[in-house]
């Protein structure tokens, strides 16, 4: 994952993959096998469209899914090399999973629910030499959501987390144009990873929407590779 990456995760159908690239996304995920969530299309229509543009951009599987083998086939199944877990997934599970396919990039979820600083280092510490990344996002304790609640959490948290993990860390939670910027400049991520924030009413991404944001993000980054992290 390249330094600065714009992750855009629930992508519905093959236009608006498209439209996405055009944007300027180069991280497009595809959230199958939810918790609480409903999926935005089959696996079927995910794969044709790795298919047809997978040569455009780095496609990825989300999901819940939490044992190394079902997790592979549908890796397998769609054509990725990379996968999002946002389940409990074990480490041993993880272990295997990385023994069964070294070179499969997997990104594993921390999940910000209130003041759980503590057990989140923990999970950092605990994984850190298995996976290629992290990603926190936040709980909704109305839905009981563990991600794409469209909530921010308290940034601090995931700076910290930066500060604590060897590995890149991707910010999800709330993201949208207006406030992007400041979230890069706080938390100072490897990535950003934004869904519901540059979405319509209508449940699709917006093509105004997602040119700001991917701009706003763009001009974030490029000012912490300027400034020295003086915390």
């Amino acid at each position: 994952m390249a330094s600065g990456s714009i992750h855009v995760a629930g992508v519905i159908d093959i236009a608006e993959a498209r439209l996405l690239i055009e944007c300027g996304v180069r991280y497009l995920g595809f959230p199958l096998v939810l918790d609480c969530h409903k999926e935005d299309l089959t696996t079927d229509a995910a794969a044709a469209i790795v298919s047809e543009l997978g040569s455009q951009a780095t496609f990825f599987l989300i999901t819940y899914l939490n044992r190394a083998g079902a997790i592979l086939e549908l890796c397998r199944t769609l054509s990725v090399n990379m996968v999002q877990l946002h389940g409990e997934t074990d480490l041993e599970q993880i272990q295997l999973l990385k023994q069964e396919d070294p070179q499969l990039k997997i990104v594993k979820s921390l999940i910000v629910r209130g003041s759980n600083m503590g057990t989140l280092i923990d999970e950092v510490r605990c994984y850190e030499a298995s996976v290629d990344s992290f990603i926190t996002d936040t709980f909704d304790p109305v839905t009981g959501a563990s991600g794409a609640t469209g909530r921010v959490h308290d940034w601090e948290i995931s700076r910290r987390l930066v500060a604590s993990s060897a590995r890149p860390l991707i910010l999800a939670g709330g993201l949208n144009a207006g406030n992007v910027r400041q979230a890069i400049r706080t938390v100072r991520p490897a990535g950003v990873d934004v869904h519901t924030g540059i979405e319509g009413r209508d449940g699709r991404k917006r093509y105004d929407l997602t040119r700001r944001f991917v701009k706003e993000a763009q001009i974030g980054f490029s000012e912490i590779e300027l400034e020295p992290d003086v915390c």
